[in-house]
């Protein structure tokens, strides 16, 4: 891994070799700039011996790739994973602040007023995160390497054709794009069941028969709530239940039939914005953007395996031999804002003996037009309470958080989460410490090293 380095004007200057930045910083000649990425700074000012630097970019919706390099020397090959949850933190947060402002009186009631969105440009908070990740990976390297020019691979996806070539090995021509699988339908849920002839697609029971569908999304348990057609499913009333959710249960194991195309409609959505965003924020650079096929054949012809560090490095003028370790990196939450936690209470069941959570034996009841008191109500075989339901509130912040680097007794650990009220730390070596003999030597910030 290299150096960076910067003059005592804070100008950027040529990396250096991590062997002699120490060197420069055990005899006084330089000093700790910043961390992330490590940076010195010379204490007295020197000669400028200037090489061109290239900065190239795979950009994602899930990894971002990044090579920096010159023409005899690569200085950092890194990959950046983002977070892939924060769509689900953005509807939790919107739901809680809906239910939060319902319980205010005289309040001016607000709707309509979104005025953010009506703006020229405005993009999703999920996605203007990402975009706005790229932006500040390339900057925060900009700020201290001499950086004189930069590659960005921005794809363009035909998602629709994707979709459907993937679904049925088809390929779409003329008007079979304005003949979806919701041509012909009012709503998306009568084209579900439409499409599996109104027939709960677990039991077999029809809606002439008296069944009751429901409409499932088949990848709730990796987090795929998208509502497009091959990820949602008939099922019936019977067979939509808690327990069928739940491991072992006959909806949990689903597969859709066709992946999400999150990527490809990010990168569709932002690609421009990105471009012009940086192109004039930094106009003294040169800008170049390219397309996969072309980083494809590249990797190809330099003999490289398929990663989003290789097809950076693929990108761009140089390509030099001398490559540098690889780095890995993994986005983290900077704050944690869930300040209440639930443990539901527990019961022994009275068919089997076992323990098991009031949730487990619950009514079963998904909508309120059903009985509590239906086939499917469980509540009837709680024998004996053994534990009551209770709230835990976390009141403050604690020193200690998920990704910080401890040492323990002379040996570097990182911190998994604290407990007891922050008074035990959980590392990753599955142990539970008291803080008073941890010490904190890394603070995770915004990116964590994927060991």
């Amino acid at each position: 891994m290299s150096v960076c380095v910067v003059a005592p004007d804070k100008k950027p200057l040529m990396p250096t070799s991590e062997y002699r930045a120490r060197k420069l910083l055990k005899s006084g000649k330089a000093v700790i700039f910043k961390y992330k990425p490590f940076t010195i700074m010379l204490t007295r000012i020197v000669s400028e011996n200037m090489q061109p630097i290239e900065y190239c970019c795979d950009t994602g919706y899930k990894h971002i790739g990044v090579s920096i390099k010159s023409e005899k020397h690569e200085y950092f090959d890194c990959q950046f994973d983002m977070l892939q949850d924060e769509k689900k933190r953005h509807d939790d947060r919107r739901k809680m602040r809906r239910a939060r402002r319902n319980r205010l009186r005289y309040r001016k009631p607000r709707f309509d007023n979104r005025t953010a969105s009506k703006k020229e440009g405005w993009l999703a908070p999920s996605l203007r995160n990402i975009r706005d990740q790229h932006i500040r990976i390339f900057e925060r390297f900009l700020e201290v390497m001499p950086i004189v020019s930069a590659t960005f691979e921005m794809g363009s996806f035909d998602v629709h054709a994707m979709h459907e070539f993937e679904a049925t090995g088809t390929v779409l021509k003329g008007d079979d794009y304005q003949k979806g699988p919701r041509y012909g339908m009012n709503t998306l849920r009568k084209a579900v069941f439409y499409r599996d002839n109104y027939t709960c697609q677990v039991c077999g029971e029809t809606a002439d028969e008296g069944a009751i569908l429901r409409v499932h999304h088949i990848g709730f348990e990796t987090g795929d709530h998208t509502n497009r057609m091959s990820n949602l499913l008939t099922v019936c009333t019977k067979c939509h239940t808690s327990a069928n959710h739940k491991p072992g249960g006959k909806l949990y194991d689903l597969k859709p039939r066709t992946k999400p195309f999150n990527g490809a409609a990010f990168m569709n959505a932002v690609r421009w914005q990105m471009f012009r965003t940086l192109k004039s924020t930094h106009p003294d650079l040169e800008w170049h953007m390219t397309y996969g096929a072309a980083t494809q054949e590249a990797r190809r012809v330099l003999h490289l395996e398929k990663s989003h560090a290789n097809d950076a490095y693929a990108m761009g003028e140089f390509h030099p031999r001398r490559r540098t370790p690889f780095m890995h990196f993994q986005k983290l939450r900077r704050n944690n804002r869930i300040l209440e936690k639930f443990f539901d209470a527990k019961y022994v069941d009275a068919r089997d003996g076992k323990t098991k959570k009031g949730a487990e034996l619950s009514c079963g009841r998904t909508d309120r037009s059903e009985s509590r008191h239906s086939e499917k109500n469980l509540r009837v075989f709680r024998e004996r309470k053994v534990s009551k339901g209770r709230r835990v509130i976390r009141r403050s912040h604690y020193k200690l958080r998920p990704g910080d680097t401890v040492v323990i007794g002379g040996e570097k650990h990182r911190a998994k989460g604290v407990h007891n009220k922050g008074t035990y730390v959980v590392t990753d070596a599955k142990k539970s410490v008291p803080v008073k003999k941890v010490e904190k030597i890394i603070h995770a910030g915004g990116y964590m090293p994927v060991k």
